[in-house]
C-alpha cells in the first residue's frame, strides 16, 4: 500500500448554498439515495474518503450541518482520540435533543470525558455491571428460550414469527432482570415500558429516521423541528419510577461516587433504555439476519461448535465455555462489522489537525465537526479485501483474523480496546458481544438451521422466522425425543 503524501492537503468537498443546499441533501439522504448511496456518492464526486459535505438534518433543527466527513478505516479513528477531539453535547449529532427528555440533565453520552461528572457516571456503570456480571447467562437464557418457544408456537399457527416484535418486549425484560433484579412487567410499568421506552427513544432520534411516511409530511413533522417534549414526559416519569426502585443498590453506590442521586437515576435510565435497550433492539435483529442469510452449512458448523463446547462444560452454558466458541464470536463480531447499531459518531476538532487517509493528509482547522459514517470504514476494501461488504462468518477466526479486529469500531472504539473512564468507548461493550454470542447459543443449541424472512425496520433490520428445524444432536435432541 502506498505512503500518503506528508504535505497536507484542503479537505475537497463543498457545502453548497446555506440552507438550500442543506434542505437538499437532507432528501438525497432520506428519499433519493439513502444512506449508504449518499455517502458513497460523494467520496466518488470528490476522490476522497475525507470529505467537506452537509450531514441531516440540516435547518433548522441543527444550527451548522457542515461537517467534514471521515469515509476509511484509516481516517476514521481520529473520533476516539480525545486528546484532539471534542465531545461535548454531539452524541446525535449537529443537533441535540432537549434536556427536557432526561430530567433536565446533560446524561454521560453528551458529557467530554473532561467534565468531572463523565467518569463518576461512567464509573457507576460498570460497577453496575460488575456487581451483576453472575447473572447475565442465566437471565438471557430464561428470556430468549421462551421467546424461542413463542417463535415456535407462532409458526406453528400461522407459519411465520415476527422476530422483532418479540425481542422488544423480551430484551425490555431480560436488561432489568439482568441489571436489578427487577422485572419491568412485575413493576408498575406492567408489559408497558417497551411501548414507553420506544416512544421515548422516538423523541430523540426522529431528526434522524424516515417512517415511510411521504415527505411532504416528515419533512416538516420529523426533520425541522423537534418534537415537543411534553408528549412523552408522563411516559419518562413511568421509566423513571421504576429506575428509582429497581436500582437502590447502583444509586447508593452511585452517591458513594459523589453523585447526586437524582443525576444518578436519570443517567442510569438513559444508559439502560437508549445505550442498552436500543442497542439490543437494532442489534440482535442485525445478528439474526446475517446468520440466517449465511445458509445451513454455515449452521451446521456453529452447531458443531456450540455444542461440543457446552457437552465439555458438562451440558451448561459458562463463560469459559463461550470463549471457546470462536466461529461464534467471529461471527457476532462481523455482524457487528457490517450493521453497527449507532452508525454515527462525531468529534470537534480540539486544535489544528492533520487527519491521514489511505491516500493523503488532510488538514482540518481548529472548532470543525468532524463526522463518520462508521458501514464506510468498517466496509472498507483496503483492509477487508473484496469481501468487505459480505458477510464471512470465519473472518475473526485464528491469528490472521484476530489482526482484523481493530478495524472493528461499533463500540465507538476499537475492537482490541476497553473503554475506561477517561474514554467515550461503550461501557458495555463486552456485555453487547456476549449477548450476541448468547443469542446464537440460544439458536443453535435449539435448531440445526432455521429460515428467516429479512426486510428493514425504523432503527434497522426487521426479521420474521419462516421455519426452523429443531436440534438433531446436543441436549435439545434429547429434549425434543422426550416430547
Amino acid at each position: 500500500m502506498a505512503s500518503p503524501s506528508r504535505v497536507p492537503r484542503e479537505v475537497p468537498g463543498s457545502y453548497g448554498v446555506p440552507y438550500v443546499s442543506a434542505i437538499r441533501d437532507r432528501l438525497d439522504f432520506y428519499y433519493n439515495q439513502g444512506q449508504d448511496k449518499y455517502f458513497e456518492s460523494r467520496v466518488e464526486k470528490y476522490g476522497s474518503t475525507v470529505v467537506r459535505i452537509n450531514v441531516p438534518p440540516g435547518p433548522f433543527m441543527a444550527r451548522d450541518p457542515r461537517v467534514v466527513a471521515v469515509l476509511d478505516a484509516k481516517s476514521f479513528p481520529v473520533l476516539f482520540d480525545v486528546t484532539k477531539v471534542e465531545k461535548k453535547d454531539l452524541f446525535t449529532g449537529t443537533y441535540m435533543p432537549s434536556t427536557s427528555l432526561t430530567g433536565g440533565y446533560r446524561v454521560c453520552s453528551y458529557l467530554d470525558p473532561a467534565e468531572p461528572t463523565h467518569a463518576k457516571v461512567k464509573q457507576m456503570l460498570f460497577s453496575l455491571l460488575a456487581s451483576r456480571k453472575d447473572s447475565f447467562i442465566p437471565a438471557f437464557r430464561t428470556h430468549f428460550s421462551s421467546l424461542l418457544a413463542t417463535v415456535e408456537s407462532q409458526l406453528a399457527l400461522s407459519g411465520k414469527s415476527d422476530f422483532n416484535a418479540l425481542n422488544d418486549a423480551t430484551s425490555f425484560e431480560f436488561i432489568g432482570d439482568a441489571y436489578f433484579g427487577v422485572l419491568p412487567s412485575a413493576s408498575e410499568l406492567g408489559t408497558t415500558g417497551p411501548t414507553k421506552a420506544a416512544k421515548w427513544l422516538i423523541w430523540q432520534l426522529h431528526p434522524l429516521v424516515t417512517l415511510g411516511l411521504p415527505r411532504i409530511l416528515e419533512e416538516p413533522l420529523l426533520h425541522s423541528f423537534h418534537l415537543p417534549p411534553f408528549l412523552v414526559s408522563r411516559d419518562y416519569k413511568a421509566l423513571y419510577k421504576y429506575f428509582s426502585a429497581a436500582a437502590t443498590k447502583a444509586l447508593d453506590a452511585a452517591e458513594t461516587l459523589g453523585l447526586n442521586r437524582e443525576e444518578a437515576c436519570h443517567n442510569l435510565l438513559f444508559a439502560t433504555v437508549f445505550n442498552s435497550y436500543g442497542g439490543l433492539k437494532v442489534l440482535l435483529p442485525g445478528i439474526l439476519s446475517r446468520v440466517a442469510a449465511a445458509g445451513e452449512k454455515f449452521h451446521q458448523r456453529l452447531a458443531a461448535e456450540i455444542r461440543g463446547a457446552v457437552a465439555d462444560a458438562g451440558g451448561k452454558v459458562t463463560m469459559a465455555a463461550l470463549e471457546k466458541m470462536e466461529l461464534t464470536k467471529s461471527a457476532v463480531w462481523e455482524a457487528l462489522r457490517l450493521d453497527p447499531p449507532v452508525k454515527f459518531q462525531y468529534g470537534r476538532a480540539k486544535t489544528d489537525l492533520d487527519i491521514e487517509s489511505h491516500d493523503a493528509v488532510f488538514a482540518v482547522k481548529k472548532g470543525e465537526m468532524l463526522f463518520g459514517y462508521q458501514p464506510c470504514a468498517t466496509r472498507d476494501p483496503r483492509v477487508f479485501g473484496a469481501t468487505a461488504a459480505e458477510f464471512v462468518g470465519d473472518r475473526f477466526v485464528g491469528e490472521e483474523g484476530s489482526k482484523l479486529l481493530q478495524y472493528v469500531y461499533w463500540s465507538n472504539g476499537r475492537e482490541t480496546e476497553s473503554p475506561s473512564v477517561g474514554n467515550k468507548q461503550c461501557p458495555g461493550k463486552n456485555l453487547v458481544v456476549l449477548v450476541g454470542r448468547l443469542l446464537v447459543v440460544e439458536l443453535f443449541l435449539r435448531y440445526d438451521t432455521f429460515t428467516a424472512v429479512v426486510g428493514t425496520d425504523l432503527l434497522g433490520t426487521k426479521v420474521e422466522f419462516s421455519a426452523v428445524t429443531k436440534a438433531t444432536s446436543g441436549p435439545e435432541a434429547v429434549s425434543n425425543q422426550q416430547h
